[in-house]
């Protein structure tokens, strides 16, 4: 979706993890533009203003403006990647992919499901996601901001695929074979394991627990 959003962002530098620290502890954030046949450009920006666009409506297919402290012409951008802490939950890095609003791009686009399946509804089994997300081809003002799937009609046992996901085919090509299965309503799973023996009640007792080594999660 092409928005009037503009965001203004300052060239930079230095890189490395301490400046990155130093950008974060200022509310910004390092980031970079490339792509449409320029050079890329590292750049800091102001988290929260992409952390707002991230959680909008459109989300990462959201089309903007950015415009650099150095001036010329804002280059118009959609978020490719983001990276964020995954203990602390905040926006670490952003990579921008510049557009142009005349040529076709990759976009990733997310499926929403609407309806209940009659074999959920009526028949006792459960709907099983396949895909959560798929990859499309199309210019820039014609990026869905999801693509449907109806699922009201699925029984136990039934599919559904590419195929049924509704969205405008002639403006949007989707990059995924069309037999692929998106979601489908299955038998309930035994969920009850056997009870353990007293035997092995006093074996899981005694046990040495296990021990989780905690990684980096730090740019």
């Amino acid at each position: 979706m092409i928005t009037d959003i503009t965001i203004n962002a300052n060239t930079r530098r230095l890189a490395g993890k301490s400046d990155a620290r130093r950008l974060r502890a200022q509310g910004m954030i390092p980031a970079a533009i490339y792509g449409g046949g320029d050079e890329a450009v590292a750049i800091a920006i102001n988290a929260k203003e992409i952390a707002n666009i991230l959680r909008s409506d459109t989300g990462h297919n959201t089309i903007f403006k950015i415009a650099l402290s150095g001036g010329g012409e804002p280059a118009t951008v959609i978020i490719k990647d983001w990276q964020v802490d995954p203990v602390k939950g905040r926006l670490l890095h952003a990579d921008l992919l510049r557009l142009s609003l005349t040529e076709t791009t990759r976009v990733s686009v997310a499926i929403e499901v609407v309806g209940e399946p009659i074999g959920v509804k009526l028949e006792g089994g459960i709907l099983e996601l396949q895909l959560r997300q798929i990859e499309a081809e199309c210019l820039p003002g014609d990026i869905p901001e999801h693509l449907t799937l109806d699922v009201s009609n699925l029984h136990l046992g039934d599919h559904a695929t590419v195929a049924d996901l509704v969205y405008d085919r002639t403006k949007v090509k989707l990059l995924m074979d069309e037999h692929q299965l998106v979601a489908g309503v299955l038998a309930p799973r035994l969920t009850e394991a056997a009870a353990p023996t007293a035997e092995e009640a006093a074996a899981d007792a005694t046990a040495e627990p296990e021990v989780i080594k905690k990684g980096k999660t730090e740019e």
